[in-house]
């Protein structure tokens, strides 16, 4: 799973003599909280997100008129505003490095870009839609969730007594267990029912901390 399979591209950018008021109004047409600013050739120069557009609005309480705060902020530009130290990745980058990054470096949203050239962006909504997919949310089955011991073999051990039973592996993920000797593995499995699921795996595993059933 790597970034250029759930970016979004076109991206919507501005430029840096992009005013306020623009870049609110595109943000708010287009649903989005952050935009890329890109120079006349592409390139990735800076990104602006709706935090730093509403900080540097007038407050409320002004005594400006709505018009007179609006012609206020139509002089200040994105330029003036922008982030532009931007952490960016390449389009190649696993999904779960994005994700890393996207954590270490507390932000929401990553600029793709391929030679300095902006290529798509990828969000957190993109992350949770991956996580949603490599889950099997919106598919009907069995979902389990066993602690096994660490070792070689083990989720190989509960795959294959899901085929013996005839199963069809809809979706696996693996976490850390209770402590470093454990394992987590959640499985997603259709074509079998939950009680002879959950019979067949009970002896070879620790304990299954969780079972449901989605339907059709």
């Amino acid at each position: 799973m790597l970034v250029k399979e759930y970016m979004h591209h076109p991206v919507i950018t501005v430029h840096p003599e992009t005013t306020m008021p623009e870049a609110l109004d595109l943000m708010r047409a287009q649903h989005i909280r952050r935009l890329p600013v890109v120079d006349n050739r592409g390139h990735l120069v800076g990104i602006i997100a709706e935090k730093d557009l509403l900080r540097a609005s007038p407050s409320e309480a002004t005594t400006l008129s709505v018009w007179e705060a609006r012609e206020l902020t139509r002089k200040v530009t994105v330029e003036s505003l922008m982030t532009h130290d931007v952490v960016t990745i390449s389009d190649d980058t696993p999904l779960e490095e994005a994700a890393r990054i996207m954590e270490d470096s507390d932000i929401s949203g990553l600029p793709v870009t391929v030679e300095g050239k902006l290529v798509g962006i990828i969000t957190e909504s993109d992350l949770f839609k991956a996580f949603l997919e490599m889950l099997g949310g919106r598919e009907a089955g069995v979902r389990l969730t066993i602690l096994v011991p660490r070792g070689p073999g083990q989720l190989a051990k509960v795959a294959q007594q899901i085929v013996n039973l005839g199963g069809d592996i809809i979706a696996l993920a693996t976490a850390a267990g209770d402590n470093s000797e454990t394992g987590t593995i959640t499985v997603k499995v259709s074509g079998v029912s939950k009680e002879d699921l959950v019979n067949a795996l009970t002896p070879m595993v620790l304990r299954i901390t969780d079972v449901r059933e989605k339907a059709s």
